[in-house]
């Protein structure tokens, strides 16, 4: 069921190829005073793609493992992208951040691989939740969402995102238990998780960095989507209806009371304010035109003289420098990667949950950024996952790559086959059991697993639900 494909071996050579034309485009075409000056760059660049391809090959074997390969080409063309901005040179950098991304993915890969276990630390969860909004309260000592030590700068919202979304995952076992409060029908880990919503708007409205919070609404709109489909969830009509008006009337409240920065913002004519509020939108559009579908070449562009080009306006530089061609391949490899774990069935609901608040957390992010480039939206400040530059939003980005991947990856061994007399004796026992053997001994599992099928049951009073999920 969990078909790759293309072997290791392909997969090493098309990210190889990809990685090597773009190095011969640098050398033709980029802006350097020696050959040499690309040396170091193409050195880091190969090598990460020999070192973790032998990694994944040989000591790291896992059934699903085209996601490693999709993240490794887009992290090294991230590494070219920031080496080139204003000249040709090697951003040491943002490759150690790169690298530390790729070992996170792992880690999140392992820590979400098994949702049994994970959905047994809810609790942490919600206190490491706890923990990251006291540290931007108490440390960063004035109304920002940054944390300084030394020489590093630390954004703890960023943190916040995986947390959230492995809440809104978690909260998805107790659905069948709901209670009547006015007209509607709710759970307690709904009411729990809206209650850490709304204080994690509260801190962002506080902190002014209303920028990240569409990803924290897209997260938790997932989850209240997946509850409202989830199988005997019994959702009314009246209850879809009120939760949409009531949303409605949140976003309209949010914009006629929102910051006088962020009106201004929605307002601003950037054309006859080209040296005030409108300057970094008008030579973010001015180096889209300029760059045209092939670039000025690598490193000849002069938006990388512009407050946050590495960042804010990644996307601009990109066009200027590269073309608009290169840029959109990025994107839709970006996008590649957030749709894959979608090729394979999840192996749980709770999985469907987390993927969704994965690759919903990422698309937000990612069209903030690039409409706000293009002057669709106002600047957010958020940044591209893995093409800009920034350690805290890298490693987050890199921990949800794991969490998709652990979504589609089997975590479980078939068990052996029964011997002829064990399995006629099982199959009598099946034929006059009042309860298919396909369920738990401990009800409070959300998860069994057998040789060609995986089922997670619901216990309510009188009755078990069973899904089936395939392998």
């Amino acid at each position: 069921m969990y078909k790759n494909g293309l072997t290791y071996g392909k997969c090493t050579t098309i990210v190889l190829l990809t990685h090597i034309i773009m190095l011969l485009a640098i050398l033709l075409r980029g802006k350097y005073d020696t050959p040499q000056d690309i040396l170091p760059l193409a050195v880091a660049v190969i090598g990460l793609d020999l070192t973790y391809s032998i990694v994944l090959r040989f000591l790291y074997r896992q059934m699903t493992y085209t996601l490693d390969f999709v993240l490794l080409l887009l992290i090294n063309i991230s590494v070219m992208f920031q080496s080139c901005f204003g000249g040709v040179g090697f951003a040491a950098k943002h490759y150690v951040t790169c690298i530390v991304a790729l070992a996170v993915c792992q880690v999140g890969f392992l820590l979400t691989r098994n949702h049994v276990w994970i959905q047994s630390k809810k609790i942490v969860l919600y206190i490491l939740l706890g923990v990251l909004i006291l540290s931007i309260l108490l440390l960063t000592g004035s109304r920002s969402m940054w944390i300084n030590i030394g020489p590093i700068s630390i954004q703890p919202s960023e943190f916040m995102k995986p947390v959230f979304v492995l809440i809104c995952a978690t909260s998805i076992r107790e659905q069948h238990e709901k209670k009547k409060i006015l007209f509607f029908y709710v759970s307690k880990e709904m009411m729990i998780l809206t209650g850490a919503f709304i204080v994690i708007v509260g801190l962002q409205w506080w902190c002014r960095d209303l920028g990240s919070l569409p990803t924290f609404a897209a997260a938790y709109g997932c989850a209240l989507a997946c509850r409202l489909c989830y199988p005997k969830a019994k959702f009314s009509k009246k209850t879809i209806i009120g939760i949409s008006a009531i949303a409605a009337i949140l976003v309209a409240l949010a914009l006629r009371f929102a910051p006088g920065y962020v009106q201004n913002r929605l307002s601003v004519d950037i054309w006859n304010q080209m040296e005030g509020d409108g300057y970094q939108q008008c030579k973010a559009l001015i180096a889209i035109a300029e760059g045209g579908l092939f670039g000025k070449g690598p490193g000849c562009g002069s938006l990388y003289k512009v407050f946050a080009s590495d960042t804010d306006i990644v996307f601009s530089t990109i066009c200027e420098e590269w073309g608009f061609l290169v840029a959109l391949l990025s994107i839709l490899i970006l996008m590649a990667m957030m749709l894959l774990p979608m090729i394979n069935k999840p192996r749980s609901y709770f999985h469907t949950t987390m993927i969704l608040g994965c690759v919903a957390v990422l698309i937000v992010q990612m069209g903030l950024n690039i409409f706000g480039s293009c002057n669709l939206i106002p600047f957010t400040g958020v940044t591209i996952p893995f093409i800009s530059q920034g350690g805290s939003s890298m490693i987050t980005s890199g921990f949800l790559a794991g969490m998709l991947k652990a979504g589609q990856s089997p975590v479980f061994k078939n068990r052996k086959r029964k011997k002829p007399e064990q399995e006629r004796r099982w199959l009598r026992h099946e034929k006059h059991s009042k309860y298919p053997t396909r369920r738990t001994a401990d009800h409070s599992d959300f998860d069994c697993v057998f040789p060609r099928h995986g089922c997670f049951g619901l216990e309510s009073s009188k009755r078990i639900f069973l899904l089936y999920v395939p392998f």
